[in-house]
């Protein structure tokens, strides 16, 4: 049985990939968030796949949290960590009219936090081969994409771009795979009602190029669907 990491998996995309790798029947899910006693949907997720997921209490802008996870499972090699958990920040993002304390947060949750987990359970992804570490962009980060306004979320999402091109290179000689996705416009409470895909779409492209990436991908940034997006 495979082992692998989701955080921020108690809604939206971080929800349908906890349910696409329970669905693979060959992977123990290590689901992630800041409440899983109010986390419903994760709840019974436990009750239909006994044995097959555990629930972790996880603020990934918590060293203390990160830390303690990371020696509760010190023992397990992990195959795939996915870096899901992020926001969207808040409201004021504009030019003109910028909370700066809330942009440092996202900056935090967005762009900081990923490397933080990674960092603490790197022991855990080189005990195991051929590990993989998938961190959720978003291609409002992308240099490339044209589009104004929201500051705070485009900018963190660039940084962790960064973040991870850097990683990749890092630990390549680790046997370590290091990829970063797009999921797409996904109709969540972040993207709507009116986005282009749903979770379980999203998920089910994420999960199979995952799956897919090899040595070769180190460092790459694709597309839901495989698709290479442009930095």
């Amino acid at each position: 049985m495979k082992h692998c990491i989701i955080t921020g998996a108690n809604r939206g995309v971080g929800l349908a990939l906890v349910t696409a790798y329970l669905e693979k029947g060959d992977w123990h899910v290590h689901a992630c968030c800041r409440q899983p006693e109010k986390a419903d949907a994760l709840r019974e997720l436990v009750t239909s796949h006994l044995g097959r997921i555990t629930l972790h209490t996880l603020d990934v802008v918590d060293q203390a949290s990160v830390d303690a996870l990371a020696e509760d499972l010190k023992d397990l090699p992990i195959d795939l960590l996915i870096n899901n958990a992020g926001i969207k920040g808040s409201k004021h993002q504009s030019r003109s009219d910028m909370d700066y304390d809330a942009w440092a947060e996202t900056f935090a949750v967005n762009a900081m936090a990923p490397l933080r987990v990674t960092e603490a359970f790197l022991p855990h992804l080189k005990a195991a081969e051929g590990a993989k570490i998938a961190t959720i962009s978003s291609q409002m980060g992308a240099i490339c994409h044209k589009g104004t306004g929201q500051y705070a979320y485009r900018s963190s999402k660039a940084a962790v771009n960064k973040v991870m091109s850097i990683l990749a290179q890092e630990v390549a000689a680790d046997g370590l795979i290091c990829i970063l996705l797009h999921p797409g416009w996904v109709q969540t409470d972040m993207g709507g009602a009116h986005a282009d895909i749903s979770p379980k779409e999203s998920a089910g492209g994420i999960a199979e190029t995952i799956d897919k990436a090899t040595l070769k991908d180190n460092g790459s940034f694709f597309k839901w669907n495989g698709e290479p997006h442009g930095w």
